[in-house]
């Protein structure tokens, strides 16, 4: 059995600056962990240091993040080094250093504040999504019962599952009629396992997007393939080749991730979040897409943006290299 997000996420304090995790094979995308689920890990050591050592300063809200991978992480332990960078009396920032088997593979700087003490310039700056935002699920205990309603209905039988078992642990609604636009995702999202999202959710759910490229891509390969159909069948019978239509499985490892949460979660946690998610270029293997998560009162909790490879998923589940760098 797969451990539920809370176990995934669990940091152990080893003193007061350090901690560690252990990645779970289940939370994995091939053979390794989840950005986002390292992303929440790294979330839940900021919460624990400031909760712990950097109590004082009450500030128990993660407001920014900025996270840089550098390596490809691995199943297993992993220790977490945390330095106070600036104690301030609004907002305080700590760097945190991954590291697993004397690699550091990933370096964090956050920012923490307390956000329900917040008080400050307030002005509405008229923006709205755009397309905007299809009608809300009609019946959300409907919804979480049955995996569908009026408007929106799960996804089922996404690429690879036995490969991205991390996209396995959330339940993804899409509109029942289809996507507002070709490049636009919108989806209301739950854990598999039934918890509620903390607020580390947040860094889960602003990182687990494969399914939006993978649309555009099997679009694009659809094309592609009945181009080189049409031009086989102009070709003469003895020079016709076989059309390769085994489908490939795409990683998408994530190089810079910034997260900047707007709201507080409640202490108990949410069960869903309307999440829309879009892309603003696809090129040469590299692209760039933005998330902005919503609650169920439509009220904007985070955004964020993310620089991304795409790459053969051998990438992924080949052997390290001894100076293998993140790519």
């Amino acid at each position: 059995m797969a451990p539920t997000f809370a176990e995934a996420t669990a940091v152990t304090a080893t003193g007061s600056h350090t901690y560690t995790a252990d990645f779970s094979p289940e939370w994995c995308i091939g053979s390794v962990p989840h950005g986002g689920i390292v992303t929440a890990t790294l979330l839940r050591v900021a919460a624990t240091h400031f909760s712990t050592t950097l109590s004082k300063q009450n500030q128990p809200h993660t407001i920014t993040l900025h996270a840089e991978f550098l390596r490809r992480t691995s199943a297993g332990p992993a220790t977490f080094t945390v330095k106070d960078v600036k104690l301030g009396r609004q907002t305080s920032t700590i760097h945190i250093s991954l590291a697993q088997d004397g690699r550091e593979e990933v370096v964090v700087y956050v920012t923490n504040a307390n956000i329900t003490a917040e008080n400050g310039l307030t002005v509405p700056t008229g923006w709205t999504p755009n397309p905007p935002l299809p009608p809300p699920p009609a019946d959300l205990a409907k919804l979480a019962k049955d995996g569908e309603d009026a408007n929106w209905v799960v996804m089922k039988d996404l690429p690879h599952p036995d490969l991205r078992k991390a996209v396995n642990r959330v339940l993804m609604h899409v509109p029942r009629n289809g996507q507002a636009h070709p490049g636009v995702v919108d989806e209301w999202v739950r854990l598999e396992s039934g918890e509620r999202f903390p607020m580390e959710g947040i860094g889960f759910v602003a990182d687990v997007w494969p399914q939006m490229i993978d649309g555009l891509a099997r679009r694009q390969r659809k094309q592609e393939q009945q181009q080189q159909q049409q031009q086989q069948e102009e070709r003469p019978s003895n020079e016709k080749k076989q059309v390769d239509g085994k489908k490939r499985w795409f990683w998408y490892p994530t190089l810079v991730l910034n997260l900047d949460i707007k709201k507080a979660l409640p202490p108990q946690g949410v069960q869903w979040l309307h999440v829309r998610v879009y892309p603003k270029q696809i090129k040469n293997g590299r692209l760039d897409y933005e998330v902005v998560v919503f609650d169920e009162t439509g009220d904007i909790v985070a955004l964020s943006h993310h620089v991304a490879m795409v790459l053969d998923g051998r990438r992924n589940t080949g052997a390290r290299g001894v100076r293998e760098s993140k790519m």
